[in-house]
């Protein structure tokens, strides 16, 4: 029985600015896989030839939602996709915030407005503001922050985007973010490594699609709160079985407590150049779910 085939997913996009991919494929060949990265729309599709697929870098599929989900579907029926396709489904779309908060996470208080629903202007204020995003987004797209008495600004950033058929969330702008977002990152539900970075939305009123991703991203040490928190996040997430790869990005409230900004399944970045032993920790789990899968 050869090596078994890993087909790392990925995009054009993320083929050219995924820092993760490279160390990721050196992982996994070292621990004796055949790797190779594959776009998710190639065509033909190859994905019967692999054990398994691993979602990575498919950096566009936002703006192709339910064709990628219908390729995660396929995709699914063929190999084995990680992380699995009703789970890809359900974290699409930041609803899904909505379901932890259900579940009982401590999550940034977030109120939905869908195509065809009402809403008010005094629905986009607060003491410090608020930031109108759409619920199906990457990378900060489309997303904005308001100052205290901007409502009407926020009000018509979330009509465009129900003009344009979308989902617009509006979330109290938290200050401690100032302090800087926490990303923490797991591999099979144990804990790798976290990383600090800076505040995205520094300009109130300005929608830049083209700012950095994770500007000032550093190595962190979480307190056993964040860890706490994000583990829960973990929990009341659809199966089936632990996620292969996790991050959950949290943001302290006014009473600094860690809450989830967003628990990501798909595609996200997982800082794997400054964790040391990352690559390595992420090629080990693949490496057992690709047996399974062979087997």
């Amino acid at each position: 029985m050869g090596a078994a085939r890993v087909a790392v997913v990925t995009s054009d996009t993320g083929r050219g600015q995924d820092t993760d991919l490279p160390l990721l494929l050196d992982a996994l060949r070292a621990a004796g896989l055949s790797a190779e990265p594959v776009a998710w729309d190639a065509a033909p599709g190859p994905w019967g030839g692999f054990d398994l697929a691993v979602i990575r870098s498919t950096w566009d599929y936002v703006g192709r939602l339910e064709e990628f989900l219908a390729w995660a579907d396929a995709t699914a029926r063929v190999t084995r996709l990680l992380n699995p396709a009703p789970m890809v489904r359900w974290n699409s779309d930041k609803r899904y915030l909505l379901d932890l908060a259900g579940a009982g996470v401590p999550v940034v208080p977030t109120r939905c407005v869908a195509p065809g629903e009402q809403c008010a202007e005094e629905d986009f204020d607060g003491p410090h503001g608020v930031v109108v995003k759409p619920s199906v987004s990457a990378g900060a797209r489309d997303t904005a922050r308001y100052a205290p008495g901007r409502a009407a600004d926020a009000l018509l950033h979330a009509r465009m985007l129900l003009e344009q058929g979308r989902t617009a969330m509006v979330q109290p702008y938290l200050p401690l973010v100032e302090e800087g977002e926490r990303a923490l990152v797991f591999f099979a539900g144990t804990f790798s490594h976290a990383i600090r970075k800076q505040a995205l939305l520094t300009e109130p009123g300005q929608m830049d699609n083209s700012r950095v991703a994770h500007p000032g991203a550093q190595l962190h040490a979480p307190t056993e709160a964040e860890l706490r928190t994000a583990r829960a996040a973990l929990a009341a997430a659809p199966g089936p079985g632990e996620p292969l790869f996790a991050r959950v990005d949290l943001v302290l409230d006014g009473a600094r407590e860690p809450v989830v900004m967003e628990l990501e399944l798909i595609e996200p970045n997982l800082f794997l150049g400054l964790s040391p032993q990352g690559a390595d920790r992420l090629a080990r789990v693949v490496a057992a779910a690709a047996r399974e899968a062979k087997a």
